[in-house]
């Protein structure tokens, strides 16, 4: 066999080896994703003990989304970060996938300006993602950031129309600036989108009252 023909054959089973290998590090990293939700505890103990075999991607996603469940979120965030800029962080998709998911543990843990710098950095690899518009207006809503809210809950919008959470959380940013009735026809756009949303019948409940007591006017005294 020529050297050029060895070599053909060597990157051809590389290739496969390679692929092999991907295709394991996903399954397991479903197995240990889909044990959290049954045991976060165990899924956390077999993270590790998966991260003790060669610190992979895999292992320190599911290792820091254990953590997460177990209610250390802004720990489970920050090794998320530190994952989607690792050298072997992966492909963009996936340091999007961290980076979200960062952003949406940090709001867990109530850490609004830390999910608005995760979420920012996500958006810088996937432009104008509604959801992601959504988890940084649903930041700025927790810091009273009203502007800057709606600004992103337009954007979102305009990506995904009739996005009943846009409009639930654009009504009640509206709500807190005032704009009455365009925060009522955001009211009306969220309960079309999902009918039977409690919290979007109680911020119905809310708008209207606003309406209710900016239209009482004041009747002066009469004279005697």
């Amino acid at each position: 066999m020529s050297i050029l023909a060895f070599a053909a054959v060597s990157f051809a089973f590389f290739q496969t080896a390679s692929a092999d290998f991907a295709a394991r590090e996903a399954t397991r990293l479903d197995t240990c994703i889909a044990r959290i939700d049954e045991d976060p505890e165990e899924a956390y103990e077999d993270a590790l003990a998966w991260s003790f075999e060669g610190n992979r991607p895999g292992s320190r996603q599911c290792v820091a989304l254990s953590l997460i469940a177990l209610g250390q979120e802004a720990e489970g965030a920050a090794r998320l970060e530190e994952l989607a800029n690792a050298t072997d962080g992966g492909t963009l998709e996936k340091r999007a996938l961290y980076l979200t998911q960062a952003g949406n543990a940090w709001l867990v843990a109530g850490a609004p300006e830390a999910a608005i710098l995760t979420i920012t950095n996500a958006l810088k690899i996937i432009p104008n993602d509604p959801d992601l518009l959504v988890d940084r207006a649903s930041a700025h809503i927790l810091l009273e950031q009203w502007t800057q809210a709606i600004s992103d809950l337009d954007a979102a919008l305009e990506s995904a129309p009739g996005f009943g959470t846009a409009h639930h959380l654009r009504a009640e940013a509206r709500l807190n600036t005032g704009d009455l009735d365009m925060a009522l026809a955001d009211v009306k756009a969220a309960m079309q989108a999902e009918p039977d949303n409690i919290d979007t019948l109680v911020l119905r409940g809310r708008v209207r009252e606003a309406i209710r007591l900016s239209e009482v006017r004041i009747v002066p005294p009469q004279a005697e």
